[in-house]
C-alpha cells in the first residue's frame, strides 16, 4: 500500500507506540485520525503533525465505549470520507500475581486489551468492505506466544488479540481484500509498566530495565513495514524483541 493520503486511526495515539506510528506514517503522507483520553497530549502530537506540514484530526475517546467508536468513525467519515487503515494500540499491562486477586484491574485489561480492539474492528469493518480493502494493525505481545511472572490475564488477552487477528485475515483478506497483521513486541520503553500496582511485580521489573529495551520508533517502523507491503502480501505476524531479552 502506498501510504500517501491514506486515512489512518490511530487509538491510544497520546504516547509510546501510537504517537511514534502517527510521527512515521505522517511523514509519509497519511491522513491521520488520532484519538486516546488525554487531549492536551494529542493537541500536542497534532501540533507537532502539522508543524512538519502533515494532517491530523483528534478525536478524545475510550475505547471500550462503542458510542465513542461511533462518534470516531462519523468525525472521519465527515472529514475524509473514507477510512484506510485502523491501528489498533491502546492498551493497559497491570501486571499482578494471580492470587492477590486483583480482579478489577483484569476486568480493565479485558475491556481495554480485547473489547477495545473488538469495539475497533466492528466500527470500521462496514466502510472497509464497501471499499473492498484496507488494512488492520493490532498490537498484541510477545506475551501472546510466552507466560511471564504476573502476567497470566495480560498474556491471556494478547493471545487474544493475535488469534482474532487471524480469525479477521482468513475471513477479510481473501474475500475484501482487507490485509490484517498482529504486531508482538517485546518489552518497548512506554508507559505501559506506568499501570502496575503489584509492588512485588515492580521489584522483579527492577531487575529487568538493566536490559536494553526496544524504542516506540521501532515498532512503528514495524508498522510501516506492514502497510507498506503489496496488496496481494499479508504480513501476518511481526514478532519484534529487544536483543537482549531472552523471552
Amino acid at each position: 500500500m502506498n501510504i500517501d493520503n491514506k486515512v489512518v486511526i490511530i487509538t491510544g495515539a497520546s504516547s509510546g507506540i501510537g504517537e511514534a506510528t502517527a510521527l512515521k506514517l505522517s511523514e509519509e503522507g497519511a491522513k491521520l485520525v488520532l484519538t486516546a483520553r488525554r487531549e492536551d497530549r494529542l493537541k500536542d502530537l497534532q501540533k507537532k503533525i502539522e508543524e512538519r506540514g502533515g494532517e491530523a484530526l483528534i478525536i478524545t475517546g475510550d475505547v471500550t465505549k462503542k458510542s465513542d467508536y461511533e462518534k470516531l468513525v462519523e468525525k472521519t467519515l465527515g472529514k475524509f470520507k473514507t477510512i484506510d487503515v485502523l491501528i489498533n494500540n491502546a492498551g493497559l499491562m497491570p501486571l499482578s500475581y494471580v492470587e492477590k486477586l486483583k480482579t478489577d484491574e483484569w476486568e480493565k485489561m479485558v475491556d481495554v486489551n480485547i473489547k477495545g480492539v473488538l469495539n475497533g474492528v466492528a466500527a470500521v469493518l462496514p466502510t472497509m468492505i464497501e471499499n473492498k480493502g484496507g488494512s488492520i494493525i493490532n498490537i498484541s505481545s510477545s506475551a501472546a506466544h510466552n507466560y511471564f511472572p504476573g502476567g497470566a490475564v495480560y498474556c491471556a488477552t494478547k493471545s487474544a488479540v493475535k488469534m482474532f487477528s487471524e480469525g479477521l485475515r482468513q475471513e477479510l483478506a481473501p474475500k475484501y481484500g482487507i490485509n490484517v497483521t498482529s504486531i508482538e513486541p517485546g518489552a518497548v520503553a512506554t508507559e505501559l509498566t506506568d499501570t502496575i500496582t503489584d509492588e512485588d511485580i515492580k521489584e522483579t521489573f527492577k531487575e529487568m530495565q538493566k536490559m536494553t529495551f526496544l524504542e516506540a520508533k521501532d515498532i512503528a517502523e514495524a508498522i510501516h513495514y506492514a502497510l507498506t507491503q503489496p496488496a496481494r502480501a499479508n504480513i501476518n505476524d511481526v514478532y519484534i524483541m529487544p536483543t537482549e531479552q531472552q523471552k
